[in-house]
C-alpha cells in the first residue's frame, strides 16, 4: 500500500500543474526568453524614436495633442486576450501577431516623418516582422491556429490632410505601439512564470 501511494503521488501533484505545452516545454520556455529580451529591445527603440519625434517634431506629450488625436483614428489593436482572467495561449498570441502586423505597416508613417532616422525605423520593421514570425514559429509548434497576413503595407493616416496632422499621428502610432509591447511583453512574461 505504501509503495502504492508513493508512486501515485507525483501523478497527483501534477494534477494541478499548467498544462506541459505551456509549462514544462524547454523549447516552449527558451523560446519565451529569447522573445522577453526582443520584445524588450523593441520596446526601446520605438522608445528611441519616440524620443527623435519629441526632439524633432517638438511632439513630447500626449495630453497637448488630445484636441488631434480623435481626428486621427490611429489604430488600437486589441490585447484585451492577453490579460484576462480566462488567458488563452493560442488567442493571445493572435491578437499579438495581429497588432504586431499592423505597427510593422505604420512604421511606414514613421520612416516618412523623419527620413533621416530611416535606418532605426527599417530596423524597427526587421525587428517587429521577425517577433511576429517567432510567434507563428511557435505557434506552429504548439499545434496552434495561425492566421498568415499580406505584406502590403497600408498608410494608416489615409484622410490626414496637414502636415501637423500627420506627425501627431506619428507620435500617436509611436504611444499605442509602446503600450501594446508593454502588454505583449507582459503576456510573455506571463506564460514564462507558468
Amino acid at each position: 500500500l505504501l509503495l502504492g501511494v508513493l508512486l501515485w503521488a507525483p501523478w497527483w501533484a501534477l494534477h494541478g500543474a499548467p498544462l506541459t505545452e505551456l509549462s514544462g516545454d524547454q523549447d516552449f520556455q527558451l523560446f519565451l526568453r529569447r522573445n522577453l529580451e526582443f520584445t524588450r529591445k523593441i520596446r526601446g527603440d520605438v522608445a528611441a524614436l519616440q524620443r527623435v519625434v519629441c526632439d524633432t517634431l517638438e511632439l513630447c506629450k500626449e495630453e497637448d495633442l488630445q484636441l488631434v488625436q480623435g481626428d486621427l483614428n490611429i489604430p488600437k489593436p486589441p490585447l484585451e486576450q492577453c490579460h484576462r482572467r480566462t488567458f488563452q495561449a493560442e488567442t493571445c498570441f493572435s491578437q499579438i501577431r495581429a497588432g504586431l502586423h499592423i505597427y510593422h505597416g505604420s512604421l511606414a508613417t514613421i520612416r516618412d516623418l523623419l527620413p533621416g532616422h530611416a535606418g532605426l525605423v527599417e530596423t524597427l520593421q526587421l525587428d517587429v516582422a521577425n517577433l511576429s514570425s517567432n510567434i507563428q514559429q511557435q505557434m506552429e509548434d504548439l499545434g496552434l491556429a495561425t492566421v498568415t497576413y499580406p505584406t502590403e503595407n497600408q498608410d494608416p493616416l489615409p484622410t490626414v490632410s496637414s502636415r501637423f496632422h500627420r506627425e501627431a499621428g506619428g507620435f500617436f502610432i509611436l504611444a499605442n505601439f509602446q503600450r501594446f509591447l508593454e502588454t505583449a511583453y507582459r503576456a510573455l512574461r506571463h506564460l514564462a512564470s507558468l
